[in-house]
């Protein structure tokens, strides 16, 4: 079985039908899909987006904010939602530390990867937040950085859907799941899985990208113990 896993959660995802901000039920919802992988032996981070806030690419598309500052702002916004997943972990009993790549010492450590796999090995969830601290990546570039750094056995992406389409399937009634796919097909045919860094670092890291619907009680841990019937699988 899985021994180290990062999930990568969405901040649209914890906006819930609002649309933003942050929905706490969501939040419960999330923590004890977590504390299930933490009850199982597992060894758990965490990388959430700000989406459900602000996202940079957006806040800089008319050019009053430079693209520079929108991501920094971005970066924030996904330290606020690491903050709220820290409390929900800690408010069901787990053992939780929030690590930022910007330094905010009131708030969270500052992120040291020798000090968060420490974190991990004595069963700690690790919360990253503020991206890779540099503007222009995403997060789904962080969470496969991160899941790197750690040498994670995979990457999770829990989204709002249970796997990877050829096209959006929100919009066309003929997209059809791909129940696996290789790095190198998601990258020539564009399929967005991740956004093409975070899929070509996966790739030479032979790093295992798995997309899964996170709102599916027990999916996480059913893709742990190598269940693939409602998923997706990239390698």
């Amino acid at each position: 079985m899985t021994q180290r896993v990062l999930v990568k959660f969405s901040g649209e995802a914890l906006a819930g039908e609002a649309g933003y901000g942050i929905d706490t039920k969501i939040l419960n919802f999330i923590a004890n899909e977590i504390k299930s992988l933490v009850d199982a032996g597992v060894a758990v981070a965490i990388v959430v987006g700000g989406g459900n806030i602000i996202r940079g690419v957006s806040a800089a598309q008319d050019g009053i904010i430079k693209r520079t500052s929108g991501d920094y702002m971005g970066m924030l916004a996904t330290v606020i939602n690491g903050v709220a997943i820290q409390e929900a972990l800690e408010h069901i009993g787990l053992d939780a530390r929030l690590q930022s790549a910007i330094d905010m010492h009131e708030i969270g450590e500052s992120f040291i990867i020798r000090r968060a796999r420490r974190h991990l090995e004595k069963g700690r969830v690790v919360v990253f937040a503020g991206g890779t601290g540099n503007p222009y990546f995403t997060t789904d570039t962080a969470a496969t950085l991160r899941a790197n750094e750690i040498e994670a056995d995979m990457l999770i992406k829990a989204t709002k859907v249970d796997g990877v389409y050829d096209k959006d399937p929100a919009k066309f009634d003929d997209a059809v799941k791909l129940d696996t796919l290789s790095y190198d097909r998601a990258l020539s045919e564009h399929i967005r899985v991740m956004d093409d860094t975070a899929i070509a670092l996966a790739k030479e890291n032979q790093l295992p990208i798995v997309v899964c619907n996170m709102f599916k009680a027990g999916n996480l841990l059913s893709i742990i113990r190598g269940e693939r019937s409602n998923c997706s699988v990239v390698e």
